[in-house]
């Protein structure tokens, strides 16, 4: 099982958006693939299950969902009255594995476990309890059940996002071609090789992919020369601008089962098969 990790923590570089439409190609081509949304956004859950992960005022948030299973690890479920039924339930969250959150999208290979508007209400409390590892352990019993996953995160670097890559093989940075994401990216990249240093020393910076890269126009062609001149691992795959991103969102319909022959999904296409052959 390849655990791959999307991570920037700069908002509005389209990080729900290569998520999804690389889980959906590893799952189009037949590789058993779950989605893991850890953004309380809940960008990835939404594109992918529809109105069934839409949330608002007067409508909960999908559940089971990522939510409840840091809940569960915490024990947040528990009776708090006799000491009998605390032990009971606490035993009974310890037998529940991330299987147990695991929603099927219309997708054949492609299952999904949905994010929490309040998700990030749970970070002070797990990281008082040294839940940092919980998430690691509770994919590695998944790999039988999948071959590949693919980790949705936050735009910060927080509890659920060191959670994510200390859990995963693989971290794919999003960049958008703008000089703000690039200063960003320093302190990105090092907050990535702490991680290594710290907690997982098999995690790999699988590359920076380069998203709504307009080819014909030379800022973004200069930045992205000047990332590659400064040795960082730039994917050769780089991602277009089109607006038929909007209508795969609107449609509930990753770009693979929208149009298959678009030079935007050819190009999702291509990054897919450049990180697969990594």
């Amino acid at each position: 099982m390849r655990t791959r990790v999307v991570f920037n923590q700069k908002g509005g570089v389209g990080k729900s958006s290569i998520t999804v439409n690389l889980a959906a190609i590893s799952a189009y081509q037949g590789l058993r693939t779950l989605l893991i949304d850890l953004d309380p956004q809940a960008n990835s859950s939404q594109y992918v299950l529809g109105d069934d992960a839409t949330y608002s005022s007067d409508k909960p948030a999908l559940e089971p969902n990522i939510e409840n299973y840091f809940e569960d690890v915490l024990g947040n479920q528990q009776s708090k009255g006799l000491l009998g039924n605390a032990i009971g339930s606490i035993l009974k969250s310890r037998s529940k594995g991330l299987e147990s959150y695991v929603h099927q999208s219309s997708f054949k290979h492609l299952d999904v476990i949905p994010a929490s508007p309040t998700l990030g209400t749970l970070a002070h409390a797990l990281e008082s309890k040294h839940k940092i590892y919980k998430l690691r352990d509770a994919l590695q019993q998944l790999s039988g059940h999948y071959d590949r996953v693919f980790i949705d995160t936050p735009p910060a670097f927080n509890f659920f996002t060191l959670s994510a890559l200390i859990a995963a093989d693989r971290v794919l940075i999003p960049f958008d071609c703008d000089v703000f994401s690039k200063r960003a990216l320093q302190t990105l990249i090092e907050n990535v090789i702490e991680t290594q240093d710290d907690h997982n020393e098999n995690l790999e910076i699988e590359g920076i992919v380069v998203n709504q890269f307009q080819a014909q126009a030379k800022l973004p062609r200069e930045v992205v020369q000047q990332l590659k001149d400064e040795g960082l691992p730039v994917l050769d795959s780089m991602l277009p601008p089109s607006i038929l991103m909007k209508e795969s969102h609107h449609k509930n319909l990753p770009l693979i089962h929208l149009a298959t022959d678009h030079k935007l999904t050819q190009a999702y296409q291509s990054l897919f098969n450049e990180i697969e052959q990594n």
